[in-house]
Protein backbone atom coordinates (compact mmCIF):
# COMPACT_ATOMS: atom_id res chain seq x y z
CA UNK A 1 0.00 0.00 0.00
CA UNK A 2 1.10 3.53 -0.79
CA UNK A 3 1.01 6.51 1.34
CA UNK A 4 0.01 9.86 -0.28
CA UNK A 5 0.60 13.14 0.25
CA UNK A 6 -0.92 15.57 2.41
CA UNK A 7 -1.51 18.70 2.49
CA UNK A 8 0.95 19.20 5.10
CA UNK A 9 3.44 17.35 3.34
CA UNK A 10 2.56 19.09 0.00
CA UNK A 11 3.64 23.00 1.98
CA UNK A 12 7.20 20.97 2.26
CA UNK A 13 6.70 19.90 -1.65
CA UNK A 14 5.76 23.30 -2.75
CA UNK A 15 7.87 25.68 -0.29
CA UNK A 16 11.22 23.73 -0.40
CA UNK A 17 10.87 21.41 -3.66
CA UNK A 18 11.21 22.71 -7.29
CA UNK A 19 11.96 26.11 -5.84
CA UNK A 20 14.44 24.50 -3.24
CA UNK A 21 16.50 22.75 -6.19
CA UNK A 22 16.28 25.79 -7.90
CA UNK A 23 18.34 27.88 -5.10
CA UNK A 24 20.62 25.14 -5.11
CA UNK A 25 21.45 25.41 -8.62
CA UNK A 26 21.56 28.89 -9.19
CA UNK A 27 25.15 29.27 -9.88
CA UNK A 28 24.69 26.84 -12.93
CA UNK A 29 24.73 28.19 -16.20
CA UNK A 30 23.56 24.52 -17.59
CA UNK A 31 20.17 24.30 -15.47
CA UNK A 32 17.49 26.38 -14.79
CA UNK A 33 14.54 25.77 -12.97
CA UNK A 34 11.87 27.30 -12.15
CA UNK A 35 10.87 28.73 -8.89
CA UNK A 36 7.62 27.78 -6.59
CA UNK A 37 6.66 31.12 -4.69
CA UNK A 38 6.38 30.44 -1.44
CA UNK A 39 4.42 27.74 0.28
CA UNK A 40 1.21 26.86 -1.34
CA UNK A 41 -1.04 28.17 1.11
CA UNK A 42 -3.89 29.75 -0.72
CA UNK A 43 -7.27 28.56 -0.73
CA UNK A 44 -9.05 26.67 -3.73
CA UNK A 45 -8.24 29.32 -6.83
CA UNK A 46 -8.21 26.61 -9.54
CA UNK A 47 -10.98 24.48 -11.39
CA UNK A 48 -9.59 21.00 -11.41
CA UNK A 49 -10.35 19.73 -15.05
CA UNK A 50 -11.71 16.39 -15.69
CA UNK A 51 -9.76 14.54 -18.16
CA UNK A 52 -12.21 12.36 -19.81
CA UNK A 53 -12.89 10.63 -23.07
CA UNK A 54 -15.98 9.19 -24.63
CA UNK A 55 -19.76 10.14 -24.50
CA UNK A 56 -19.94 12.09 -21.76
CA UNK A 57 -23.77 10.84 -21.19
CA UNK A 58 -23.06 6.96 -21.14
CA UNK A 59 -24.72 4.87 -18.99
CA UNK A 60 -21.20 3.26 -17.78
CA UNK A 61 -18.69 5.59 -16.56
CA UNK A 62 -15.24 4.33 -15.71
CA UNK A 63 -12.84 6.55 -13.34
CA UNK A 64 -9.20 5.50 -13.54
CA UNK A 65 -7.38 6.48 -10.94
CA UNK A 66 -3.34 5.98 -11.73
CA UNK A 67 -0.06 7.69 -10.85
CA UNK A 68 2.24 9.00 -13.09
CA UNK A 69 5.37 7.07 -11.09
CA UNK A 70 3.38 4.07 -11.60
CA UNK A 71 4.75 1.73 -13.75
CA UNK A 72 1.39 -1.11 -13.28
CA UNK A 73 -0.51 2.09 -14.34
CA UNK A 74 2.08 2.68 -17.44
CA UNK A 75 1.51 -0.87 -18.41
CA UNK A 76 -1.89 -0.57 -18.25
CA UNK A 77 -1.80 2.86 -20.59
CA UNK A 78 -0.09 0.64 -23.07
CA UNK A 79 -1.72 -2.49 -23.53
CA UNK A 80 -5.44 -2.76 -21.82
CA UNK A 81 -6.40 1.06 -22.31
CA UNK A 82 -5.63 0.64 -26.15
CA UNK A 83 -8.34 -2.07 -26.47
CA UNK A 84 -10.86 0.12 -24.43
CA UNK A 85 -10.76 2.80 -26.05
CA UNK A 86 -10.80 1.42 -29.60
CA UNK A 87 -13.75 -1.01 -28.40
CA UNK A 88 -15.73 1.37 -25.63
CA UNK A 89 -14.32 5.21 -25.63
CA UNK A 90 -14.16 5.70 -28.89
CA UNK A 91 -17.26 4.36 -30.21
CA UNK A 92 -19.41 6.11 -27.58
CA UNK A 93 -20.54 3.00 -25.38
CA UNK A 94 -18.84 4.17 -21.59
CA UNK A 95 -17.68 7.73 -20.48
CA UNK A 96 -13.65 7.23 -19.48
CA UNK A 97 -12.22 9.84 -16.62
CA UNK A 98 -8.25 9.98 -15.78
CA UNK A 99 -7.67 11.44 -12.78
CA UNK A 100 -4.12 11.87 -11.30
CA UNK A 101 -2.62 10.29 -7.68
CA UNK A 102 0.04 11.98 -6.09
CA UNK A 103 2.22 8.98 -3.83
CA UNK A 104 5.44 11.65 -4.78
CA UNK A 105 6.10 14.75 -5.47
CA UNK A 106 7.24 13.79 -9.10
CA UNK A 107 4.16 12.47 -9.67
CA UNK A 108 2.37 15.77 -9.14
CA UNK A 109 5.10 17.64 -10.96
CA UNK A 110 3.81 15.55 -13.71
CA UNK A 111 0.62 15.69 -13.58
CA UNK A 112 1.59 20.16 -13.05
CA UNK A 113 3.12 19.87 -16.60
CA UNK A 114 0.34 17.18 -18.54
CA UNK A 115 -2.59 19.97 -17.03
CA UNK A 116 -0.68 22.82 -18.69
CA UNK A 117 -2.57 22.79 -21.14
CA UNK A 118 -6.25 20.53 -21.23
CA UNK A 119 -6.26 20.08 -24.77
CA UNK A 120 -2.79 18.17 -24.72
CA UNK A 121 -3.25 16.51 -21.49
CA UNK A 122 -3.77 13.00 -23.12
CA UNK A 123 -0.77 13.25 -25.23
CA UNK A 124 1.68 14.26 -22.68
CA UNK A 125 -0.05 11.29 -20.55
CA UNK A 126 0.99 9.09 -23.48
CA UNK A 127 4.43 11.03 -23.42
CA UNK A 128 4.87 10.23 -19.51
CA UNK A 129 4.02 6.82 -19.19
CA UNK A 130 5.80 5.73 -22.45
CA UNK A 131 9.03 5.54 -19.89
CA UNK A 132 9.05 6.47 -16.74
CA UNK A 133 12.59 5.46 -15.77
CA UNK A 134 13.89 7.50 -18.24
CA UNK A 135 12.44 11.31 -16.91
CA UNK A 136 11.81 10.31 -13.17
CA UNK A 137 15.77 9.32 -12.33
CA UNK A 138 18.49 11.40 -10.84
CA UNK A 139 18.06 14.35 -9.00
CA UNK A 140 15.13 16.23 -8.69
CA UNK A 141 17.15 18.97 -11.30
CA UNK A 142 17.55 16.45 -13.66
CA UNK A 143 14.14 15.35 -12.88
CA UNK A 144 12.31 19.17 -13.76
CA UNK A 145 14.50 19.23 -17.00
CA UNK A 146 13.10 16.16 -18.20
CA UNK A 147 9.55 16.89 -17.77
CA UNK A 148 10.33 20.15 -19.91
CA UNK A 149 11.53 18.25 -22.51
CA UNK A 150 8.43 16.09 -22.54
CA UNK A 151 6.39 19.60 -22.90
CA UNK A 152 8.67 20.16 -25.44
CA UNK A 153 7.69 16.96 -27.46
CA UNK A 154 3.92 17.56 -26.83
CA UNK A 155 4.05 21.57 -28.23
CA UNK A 156 4.85 23.17 -25.02
CA UNK A 157 7.38 25.80 -24.32
CA UNK A 158 9.59 25.79 -21.43
CA UNK A 159 8.04 29.21 -20.90
CA UNK A 160 4.55 27.36 -20.21
CA UNK A 161 5.55 24.64 -18.55
CA UNK A 162 8.02 26.37 -15.97
CA UNK A 163 5.03 28.87 -14.81
CA UNK A 164 3.26 25.46 -14.70
CA UNK A 165 5.33 24.39 -12.40
CA UNK A 166 5.56 27.63 -10.01
CA UNK A 167 1.92 27.83 -9.42
CA UNK A 168 1.92 26.64 -5.86
CA UNK A 169 -1.24 27.56 -5.88
CA UNK A 170 -2.57 24.83 -8.76
CA UNK A 171 -0.42 22.19 -6.57
CA UNK A 172 -2.17 22.79 -3.29
CA UNK A 173 -5.72 22.58 -5.11
CA UNK A 174 -4.60 19.48 -7.16
CA UNK A 175 -3.58 17.78 -3.77
CA UNK A 176 -6.51 18.70 -2.16
CA UNK A 177 -8.88 17.51 -5.09
CA UNK A 178 -6.84 13.97 -4.87
CA UNK A 179 -7.51 13.68 -1.09
CA UNK A 180 -11.05 14.22 -1.56
CA UNK A 181 -11.19 11.91 -4.33
CA UNK A 182 -8.94 9.37 -2.41
CA UNK A 183 -11.25 9.70 0.92
CA UNK A 184 -14.33 9.04 -1.49
CA UNK A 185 -13.56 6.04 -3.38
CA UNK A 186 -10.78 4.79 -0.93
CA UNK A 187 -8.11 4.76 -3.35
CA UNK A 188 -5.11 3.36 -2.06
CA UNK A 189 -3.15 1.40 -5.01
CA UNK A 190 -2.78 2.28 -8.71
CA UNK A 191 -4.20 1.62 -10.86
CA UNK A 192 -7.74 1.60 -9.38
CA UNK A 193 -11.30 1.75 -10.95
CA UNK A 194 -14.24 2.76 -10.19
CA UNK A 195 -16.95 1.60 -12.60
CA UNK A 196 -20.45 2.86 -11.97
CA UNK A 197 -19.60 3.74 -8.44
CA UNK A 198 -18.11 0.34 -7.52
CA UNK A 199 -14.19 -0.33 -7.13
CA UNK A 200 -12.22 -2.71 -8.82
CA UNK A 201 -8.25 -3.42 -9.02
CA UNK A 202 -6.12 -3.51 -11.86
CA UNK A 203 -7.24 -6.02 -13.90
CA UNK A 204 -6.76 -7.86 -18.03
CA UNK A 205 -8.77 -6.63 -20.74
CA UNK A 206 -10.59 -9.87 -20.95
CA UNK A 207 -12.01 -9.14 -17.01
CA UNK A 208 -12.74 -5.75 -17.65
CA UNK A 209 -14.35 -5.49 -20.75
CA UNK A 210 -16.44 -8.67 -19.42
CA UNK A 211 -17.44 -6.44 -16.53
CA UNK A 212 -18.29 -3.22 -18.73
CA UNK A 213 -20.48 -5.60 -21.01
CA UNK A 214 -22.70 -6.57 -18.17
CA UNK A 215 -23.22 -3.11 -17.09
CA UNK A 216 -24.23 -2.13 -20.58
CA UNK A 217 -26.65 -4.87 -20.50
CA UNK A 218 -28.20 -3.52 -17.05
Amino acid sequence: MKRYLTMAALAAVTATGIGYWMSQQASSTQTHLPSLVGAAIAEGSHEIVEMSLGDPDAKVHVIEYASFTCGHCATFEKTVFKDLRKNYIDPGKIKFTFRDVYFDRYGLWASMVARCDPMRYFGVQDLIFEDISAWASGEPAQIADNLRKIGRKAGLTDEKVNACLQDADMAQDLVAWWEANSEEHGINATPSFIINGKKYSNMPYEDFAKILDEKLAE
